[in-house]
């Protein structure tokens, strides 16, 4: 069975890389809110009867995409794939209910990371700008000094962008993660470990329920 795995948490939780250890593990697809947006940037919503016509249009307006488009949008990719690992959706309550008729969910893993672990691991971030490869200031720099000086700060990664970013977090998607608190499948897991040691507490939650199955 391909399972069908949501993955919440806070940014800087780690729902990224072990994601990508969740597909490579069961076969499953990565889906991201970024990702199914960018892919349908030129779909056309005029139906929808909003303020533009496109999802791309709110993108270079710099405005958030509506519910009911990045609804559909993720519904379609959902639709495409047989099981897969969901990361950055839902954000809030009323996407939450929204997935609730989408599909059903397997397991929904709930990475736990303190606030203060958060910031530090999202402002230490750098990105080298000539290969967009990730580095981290305390736990990941590059041996080449020459990297190292070319490293830059996202503007995301700011201290001012990254409390708001976890502002918004807690003020919306915390619910959202409620709203799953009795879920058969929902397990939370300690963000505040190793990568490996976080990867093994995934592991077993999901192989749980694959067996189970």
């Amino acid at each position: 069975m391909a399972p069908k795995i949501l993955i919440m948490g806070p940014q800087g939780a780690g729902k990224g890389t072990q994601s990508q250890r969740i597909v490579e593990a069961y076969g499953v697809k990565h889906i991201t809110t970024g990702g199914a947006l960018r892919a349908n940037k030129q779909r056309d919503i005029s139906d929808l009867d909003l303020e533009y016509d496109t999802p791309g249009a709110y993108m270079e307006a710099g405005e958030l995409v509506p519910d009911v488009v990045v609804d559909a949008i993720v519904e379609a990719a959902l639709d495409e794939v047989d099981g897969f690992v969901l990361d950055g959706y839902p954000r809030n309550i009323d996407q939450a209910e929204a997935l609730d008729e989408m599909t059903d969910i397997d397991v929904v893993l709930v990475l736990e990371v303190s606030r203060e672990t958060s910031v530090k691991r999202l402002t230490g971030r750098r990105v080298d700008p000539e290969t967009g490869e990730n580095y981290h200031t305390e736990f990941d720099m590059p041996d080449d000094e020459a990297v190292r000086e070319r490293l830059v700060q996202r503007e995301d990664d700011t201290q001012e962008a990254v409390e708001t970013r976890l502002d918004v977090f807690e003020e919306e998607t915390a619910p959202a993660i409620d709203h799953y608190s009795d879920h058969e499948g929902y397990t939370t897991i300690d963000g505040e470990q190793s990568p490996d040691a976080v990867w093994a507490d995934i592991d077993a939650a999901v192989e749980r329920k694959v067996e189970g199955s």
